[in-house]
């Protein structure tokens, strides 16, 4: 072993000093968030009782109801139409009510393995 180790070693005194107040600083950061943290949590309302719940109304659950929609006719105009003139495109409940259903003969996909319509 020789003594430019030793040399080394002993010639590097500020780096220890540094790492400490590095180390100071990352620990005094952390424990300022934790502080906000806590004083930010605290700030929160409370999580709700059980009384404050919500309940099922008197008739029971609520049912979903199906429906087919078709769209709104597009208005018609002699001039140019741009998207934000047309505001929203709502639906209507359809006249027709039956289910669409595939063609008997047809694969209903490509690839479904059935002859197709031909």
């Amino acid at each position: 072993m020789t003594n430019a180790w030793m040399d080394l070693a002993a010639g590097s005194g500020g780096f220890p000093v540094w790492l400490i107040v590095a180390a100071v600083v990352v620990v005094g950061v952390l424990l300022g968030a934790f502080a906000f943290g806590s004083r930010q949590k605290r700030r929160e309302p409370p999580p709700p009782t059980a009384e404050e719940q919500p309940r099922l109304p008197d008739e029971g659950p609520v049912h979903e109801t199906r429906e087919r929609r078709e769209p709104n006719e597009m208005p018609r105009s002699d001039t140019r139409t741009l998207p934000h003139e047309l505001g929203h495109q709502g639906s209507r409940t359809a006249s027709d009510q039956q289910r669409p259903r595939w063609d008997e003969g047809s694969s209903g996909s490509f690839g479904g393995g059935g002859p197709g319509a031909h």
